[in-house]
Order: structure tokens, then C-alpha cells, then sequence
């Protein structure tokens, strides 16, 4: 009998009852009528009805968008549906060969709503409010329209525009993919019980115990890495180059415009955020250096970022079965909300959760959403410790946003990078601060707020970094292009910046911008501030809810979930919490949290080192 037997919560999800199994005819047949749908709507696109208050061309916007609405959602909950099964048995060559097949639908998809942008992009506001006045269902979907067009703001002409689309195949696009294939193809030498071993690089970690060990997996990443920099630079640099030359053809003043357009925010938001963070960043200074004490080091080094605490400090982790979790959280989320308890152990009670640890499944955790049966489905591997616990409160706070947003139509239901972690980070957050109240020892308190700080460091420090490169990289790339030499000046130059300089001497990453793949990306810039913006905007919601002692805040957090869906991110938080992300009092809420736990982490470290004399 296996664990999953016993269990009160069951360990593997239900995907049976939402589509037939992708190796059936059944589900072929599903895909076969979606792909039909998906060339009709295509093809559709190309003579879109005429956008005035005529009651034809009314009517005709109402059929089209309730067919791209269906099809839209179909789709997406088949990618779902196809992606639960990959991940579930990750070597099955049908259910890879089912995505290849969808992934070849969206040419034709993405040209109804080009189509769609061009046509509002040629469209005065008269005739657009006249449309929208003539049905309720267009005035409904307002959000929508207001999206498409200011997107469109950032399309060349049209012939341009399917010009640039073709060449990117091969150009920008083709950089991406030559990353993915060195980066793929690249092997990293570590010794292992006393062998050399050939490693791809996520087989490398910095996690080790031994600092001997994690430093020897640094010193050979970075030799690995070094070997290819050369043609990653080249990458990198006609990446940049790529978007650079579209951006002065639209007539952008900054680098940074599109960016924040695709993440619905602004440049005052955004400087707001990192002003708040260079200014409240010291106390994890504090914190790097009250951990490397434990550590037994004078000055932390890159590859002490993510090493765990010593077991003669906090002791062996407390064990947490899966059953246990699922009540702890339950309880915890209920406390906050009777919505949010009752949604939990709905998900929990009904196979929405696969957290099985069995082989053959993939590595990591998700939360997908499948919009026509209103529900989510969780993949993770729940391995009984606290870790595993925050993972599951964490994907159950992304199926809560998609639980709230279920009855919104379906082109409000879609929401940036800059809000997608909000409700799983304050889910996190929520069951954290939980654990730290229950802990039982000092050793267990400080194993929680380091797991709670190493993810401050990551996005205060961290992304901080990414971004400054990314930032100085594109200004000089306006001038030409960069040596790998160059790009390595200035990766650590931002480290140095953001980091206060915090590391030691020979402790630094200089070639962190040829080992993230965050930078090769080609289809969306600047991946890294959305990541500082969530954390911080989900650590901002809590300081609210655990000060304000509102009893409507529960109702107050519903309402701003769904206005993620139709609203632009600065507005969704004045709107239904009355606060203004383009001043820094808001920010500085988020940081207060985090330099409580540094006090805490501190504290508990300095009583540690007097109890030893």
C-alpha cells in the first residue's frame, strides 16, 4: 500500500474529468475541431467587420469576439491539459508531439489579434465609443479594446510588421535559439565521490553543505560558461540590436517603453520601486553578514548565496506529512478568509494537487489554469518538509487569482508578469509568517526567516542586478556592440552596485550574464523588475492586511484580484486599496516586512553567539 492510498488528501490529480487522455482518439478529435475553428477565425481576421455604431458592424464584433473568447479558451485549457500530462510522465513522446502541435496553431492565432490591433490602430475614438455603446457584451470587454490599441502603439505598419515577424524567425529569434543550443549542449566537469562527472548546468547547484563543494561548482561553471561567452555575447548583442532598431522606428525615447507597456505599468511606478529598494536594501547587508557568521565565513561569496544553515545551528528540519500540510494550510488561509479556506480545500479534497514523489514525472512546480471548466490544476513534488509546504501554499495562491477571476469574461481574466505572483507570494507569505509563530526553537525560526531573506536577497539583490545590466547594456548597444570582456565590466559593476558591495573580493559573478538564460529570451525584454514588483506588491498586501485589522480587507484583496484582469497595474491597486505605486510610501510598507525579518534573523543570531560565550 502506497502513501497515496492512506492519504486523507489525495496525492495525484484528477485530469480524466477535465479532457479525454491526449493519446485518444477523443482527444485528436477535440484538437482536430480546434485547429479548423483556429484557420476560420484566421482567416476571418483578414476583412474584420467595420468599427462604427452601425447595428451590422455592432453585431458582427459581438460573433467575432464570442468565437475568439471560445476558441481562445479551448485552446488554452488544451495546452493545459497536454502540459499536466508532459509533466506528469515526462518521457511520453505523444503527449511532446501533441504540444509541437499546438505550438504550430499560433501563427495562425496571433494573426487575428494583429489583425484586431491594426484595425483599432486606424480607428478614431468616435467610432470606437460608438461600437462599444452599441452592445453591452463590447462595453463589458472595454479593458480589451483599450489593450489592443495601445499595443498597437508598438507595431510598425502592417506590411512592415509581417516583414519584421518573418525575419525574426530567423533573426532575433534565431539568436534565442542559438542560446538555448549552446547553453543545451554545454557540460560542466565536477568531481563527484572522488570522479570527475560530466554535468549539464541545472545539475550544478550551490546548495552544498560543504563550502569546498559549492565553491568547486562555481569555480567549474564559470570555467564552463567562459568557454562559450564569445558567441553568447554575440547573441546578446544582436538580441538588443533587434529591438533597438524596431524601437526607433516607432519613435520610442527609452529602451524601457515596451517593457512597461507589456507589463501595464510606468516609469514613474517603476522608479518609485527601485528608489524605495536602493534605500531599504542596507538591512540585508545586515543579514548576509549575520548568516556568513553562522556559516563560519568572513565575507559570503556568489556561491554562498543559496547554503543552507549548518545542522548544529537549527537542527534537523521538522518533518511536515502531506495530510498535515494540507490541514496547516487550510487552517492558516481560513484564518485569513473563509473564502480562501474553503477554496483551498476544495482544490485540496478534489484531485486538483499531484504531489506524488514518484519517478518519471519532471522536475519544478505550476499552477495552470483551464478556463471552461473553471478550474486549476498543481503540479509539485511534496517531499515533506517546510519547503515543499511553502511550494503548495504558493501554487494554491496562483489557483485562487484564477478562482476569483473564473466568472470574469474571459479577456478580463488575463493579467501581466507584474501581477501574476501577487496572490501566490501572499499566500506564502500568509502560511510563513504562520510557521514562524509556531515554531518551536530558535534553530527552526532561523530556518524560516533565511528561507524567507535568501528570497529578499534574490529579488532585491539579485533582480536589482539583472536589471541595473540590463539597463547600462542597452544604453551602450545604442552606440554598438559589446565585447564579452565589456559585458562582463558591467555585469559586475551592477553587482557590485546592488549588492552594496557586500560580497567578497574574489566572490563575484561577472559572467551571471552569459549562465541566465533571463537574458536570451527573445520574445520578451527586460525579464526581471515584473519579479521585484510582485514580491514587493504581495508583501505590501500583507502589511496591510496584518495591520489594518479590517475585517472587509479579505473583500477589499477579492476585488483587486479581479481588477488584475482589467486594469492597468498602478490602477488596480489605487482602485481597491486606495494606495499609489508612483510614491514610495507603498513600497516602503513591503520593505518594512522585510527588515523585521532581518531584525528577527539577527537577533536570534546574536543570542546564539552570546549562549556560546
Amino acid at each position: 500500500m502506497t502513501a497515496a492510498d492512506t492519504a486523507t488528501f489525495p496525492l495525484v490529480w484528477d485530469l480524466d474529468g477535465l479532457f479525454p487522455n491526449p493519446e485518444t482518439d477523443d482527444f485528436r478529435a477535440i484538437f482536430d475541431d480546434l485547429a479548423g475553428r483556429v484557420a476560420a477565425l484566421a482567416e476571418r481576421a483578414d476583412e474584420l467587420p467595420g468599427i462604427s455604431g452601425d447595428a451590422a458592424d455592432v453585431a458582427a464584433w459581438c460573433e467575432l469576439l464570442a468565437e475568439y473568447e471560445a476558441v481562445e479558451s479551448l485552446k488554452g485549457d488544451l495546452h493545459s491539459h497536454v502540459g499536466c500530462h508532459s509533466a506528469d510522465d515526462a518521457g511520453n513522446s505523444v503527449f511532446q508531439q501533441c504540444q509541437g502541435k499546438l505550438a504550430a496553431l499560433a501563427p495562425a492565432w496571433s494573426k487575428v489579434r494583429t489583425n484586431i490591433e491594426f484595425a483599432l490602430q486606424q480607428t478614431d475614438d468616435a467610432d470606437l465609443e460608438a461600437l462599444l455603446a452599441g452592445d453591452d457584451r463590447l462595453a463589458e470587454v472595454r479593458f480589451f479594446f483599450d489593450e489592443a490599441r495601445r499595443d498597437a502603439a508598438f507595431r510598425l505598419p502592417k506590411e512592415l510588421e509581417l516583414l519584421a515577424a518573418e525575419l525574426d524567425v530567423d533573426g532575433i529569434h534565431g539568436w534565442g535559439r542559438l542560446y538555448d543550443r549552446l547553453s543545451g549542449d554545454l557540460r560542466i566537469s565536477v568531481m563527484e565521490k572522488g570522479e570527475l562527472v560530466e554535468k549539464s548546468p541545472g545539475q550544478v547547484t550551490f546548495d552544498a553543505p560543504l563550502r569546498s563543494v559549492r565553491e568547486n561548482n562555481f569555480r567549474a561553471a564559470d570555467k564552463a560558461w567562459k568557454s562559450i561567452e564569445g558567441p553568447c555575447a554575440d547573441a546578446l548583442n544582436h538580441i538588443a540590436g533587434t529591438r533597438l532598431t524596431k524601437y526607433r522606428r516607432l519613435g520610442c525615447t527609452d529602451h524601457l517603453d515596451a517593457p512597461l507597456r507589456y507589463n501595464r505599468m510606468t516609469r514613474a511606478t517603476l522608479d518609485a520601486m527601485w528608489e524605495a529598494v536602493s534605500a531599504r536594501k542596507p538591512c540585508l547587508v545586515e543579514y548576509l553578514a549575520a548568516k556568513s557568521r553562522l556559516l563560519g565565513v568572513e565575507r559570503p561569496a556568489w556561491f554562498d548565496m543559496q547554503a543552507p544553515l549548518p545542522g548544529h545551528v537549527v537542527g534537523r528540519p521538522s518533518n511536515v506529512p502531506y495530510d498535515v500540510g494540507c490541514e496547516r494550510i487550510i487552517e492558516t488561509f481560513t484564518e485569513f478568509s473563509d473564502d480562501f479556506g474553503t477554496f483551498a480545500r476544495h482544490a485540496l479534497e478534489n484531485g486538483w494537487i499531484e504531489a506524488e514523489d514518484r519517478s518519471g514525472k519532471r522536475q519544478g512546480g505550476f499552477c495552470t489554469g483551464f478556463t471552461t471548466k473553471k478550474q486549476s490544476r498543481i503540479f509539485m513534488t511534496y517531499t515533506d518538509t517546510p519547503d515543499s509546504l511553502s511550494t503548495l501554499a504558493h501554487e494554491l495562491g496562483h489557483a485562487y487569482h484564477s478562482h476569483v477571476l473564473r466568472e470574469q469574461p474571459v479577456f478580463l481574466q488575463d493579467y501581466p508578469m507584474t501581477l501574476a505572483e501577487t496572490a501566490s507570494t501572499f499566500a506564502e507569505a500568509v502560511l510563513g509568517e504562520k510557521q514562524l509563530e509556531e515554531a518551536n526553537t530558535d534553530g527552526e525560526r532561523l530556518l524560516l526567516l533565511d528561507g524567507m531573506l535568501g528570497d529578499a536577497v534574490a529579488f532585491l539583490m539579485n533582480i536589482h542586478a539583472r536589471f541595473v545590466f540590463e539597463d547600462n547594456f542597452h544604453r551602450e548597444r545604442a552606440e554598438g556592440e559589446l565585447t564579452a570582456e565589456r559585458l562582463s565590466e558591467l555585469m559586475l559593476a551592477a553587482q557590485k552596485e546592488t549588492y552594496l558591495d557586500a560580497l567578497a573580493d574574489d566572490g563575484w559573478n561577472e559572467r551571471f550574464w552569459v549562465s541566465k538564460l533571463h537574458f536570451y529570451i527573445s520574445g520578451w525584454p527586460f525579464y526581471n523588475f515584473p519579479y521585484t514588483f510582485g514580491y514587493l506588491l504581495s508583501l505590501g498586501l500583507y502589511s496591510l492586511a496584518a495591520e489594518s485589522g479590517d475585517p472587509d480587507f479579505p473583500a477589499k484583496y477579492r476585488e483587486f484580484l479581479t481588477a488584475t484582469g482589467d486594469r492597468l497595474a498602478e490602477a488596480a491597486v489605487l482602485d481597491t486599496l486606495g494606495h499609489d505605486l508612483t510614491k514610495p510610501d507603498f513600497w516602503n510598507k513591503s520593505l518594512d516586512v522585510v527588515e523585521r525579518r532581518v531584525q528577527q534573523f539577527c537577533e536570534l543570531e546574536a543570542a546564539r553567539a552570546a549562549a556560546l560565550g
